[in-house]
């Protein structure tokens, strides 16, 4: 029988978001506090006792299969050096919010293996907890080959099939919400089709968000190579009411939504009717537009810079949107954050690595040739 190691243990913990809807039986019966954007603010102390009313919980909770990364200079069959990192569309995003301050657990699994081990140490090493998170003996940490054919021209080389970041423990889970909710839960359209250990894992979580009144961000992040859109399309729309952020590209709205698609501000009036919060449209280098049932639409450009490597610039995008979101920032603010990060990700090569602090978000309105001192 498979079993999973849990990685030691330094647990942290919430916030919360009320939900439209009727909040499930188990749920806590104290109130929750909120700031202004919806999002739980910190729970404080119990009156008259000078103690936490509840363990404070991460700003943001995710999971999700990260790989170790093999970078190439050419095509692979000449050979050459490979340059070794990690990648994962959720553990990216992870890196980006913890750069810019905020509290992230990641309770993903990796195989009992040093590939794995590379996997949570850089992690840590990025200041994203992962005492939540499982080492499974009896599958392999997966692998992800990428190689660059032309300037911005990428081919990307998967070998995950059956790999420890296909099947995340609910339990892992579970456990992180015990010791305290977070914020919000931030997952992608990846997860789920990575086989029905992840997509039952990912339905656990929306459950225990429901639960909590945890706000829950979705990025479609749909992958052809992984399931087809009538599989996608399944799960997602029986997801569609349990999201309160929806983070999808112009041709990947239609997977969301019942019926024939129609223009993109048709496709976010539709879902904003169905109960999602907000609805942010990327537009790659068009930029990005968000719809809220209180306002917009409101589009952001992009913000020009000389393209590297546009590998990992959504998961930067998304970043900078939830940092923002956690700070409070209106609309306009969130779009124009995340503008800001997933720029800096497209002028650099990496998946995570080109993520800006938050000291450094400035530095993209820098004259060309600009030596800080």
């Amino acid at each position: 029988m498979s079993t999973t190691h849990r990685v030691p243990s330094d647990a942290h913990a919430p916030f919360a978001r009320p939900r439209g809807g009727q909040v499930d039986a188990t749920a806590h019966d104290d109130a929750t506090a909120h700031d202004g954007t919806g999002i739980p603010a910190d729970a404080g102390t119990a009156v008259g006792t000078g103690t936490p009313a509840r363990p404070a919980g991460p700003d943001v909770l995710t999971f999700g299969e990260t790989m170790v990364a093999l970078r190439g200079s050419g095509p692979l069959k000449l050979g050459g050096t490979l340059r070794v990192s990690v990648a994962g569309a959720e553990s990216n995003v992870a890196i980006g919010l913890a750069r810019l301050g905020h509290r992230v657990h990641w309770t993903g699994a990796v195989g009992a293996d040093e590939a794995g081990e590379l996997v949570l140490r850089t992690l840590r090493a990025e200041d994203v907890e992962v005492s939540g998170a499982t080492r499974d003996p009896d599958a392999p940490t997966g692998l992800i080959l990428f190689e660059p054919r032309l300037p911005e021209v990428t081919r990307v080389h998967y070998y995950r099939t059956g790999s420890a970041g296909s099947r995340p423990a609910a339990a892992a889970v579970a456990r992180a919400y015990a010791a305290g909710p977070p914020r919000v839960l931030h997952l992608t359209g990846i997860t789920p089709a990575l086989g029905p250990v992840a997509r039952a894992t990912a339905g656990h979580a929306l459950r225990l968000a429901r639960r909590h009144a945890t706000l829950v961000c979705l990025d479609v992040n749909f992958r052809a190579r992984l399931w087809t859109a009538a599989e996608a399309t399944e799960v997602l729309r029986d997801w569609l009411p349990s999201v309160d952020v929806l983070i999808a590209s112009d041709d990947e709205l239609a997977l969301c939504l019942p019926g024939p698609a129609g223009g993109t501000d048709e496709d976010a009036a539709r879902l904003l009717a169905l109960g999602v919060r907000e609805v942010v449209v990327t537009h790659g280098a068009d930029g990005a537009t968000a719809y809220a049932g209180d306002g917009g639409p409101r589009h952001q450009p992009a913000v020009p810079v000389r393209a590297v490597d546009p590998v990992g610039a959504g998961d930067a995008f998304t970043a900078g949107y939830l940092s923002a979101l956690l700070d409070g920032a209106d609309l306009a603010g969130r779009l124009a954050r995340a503008a800001t990060t997933g720029a800096f990700a497209a002028a650099s090569t990496g998946d995570w690595e080109g993520a800006p602090t938050r000291a450094e978000l400035d530095l993209l309105g820098a004259p060309p040739g600009t030596v800080v001192r």
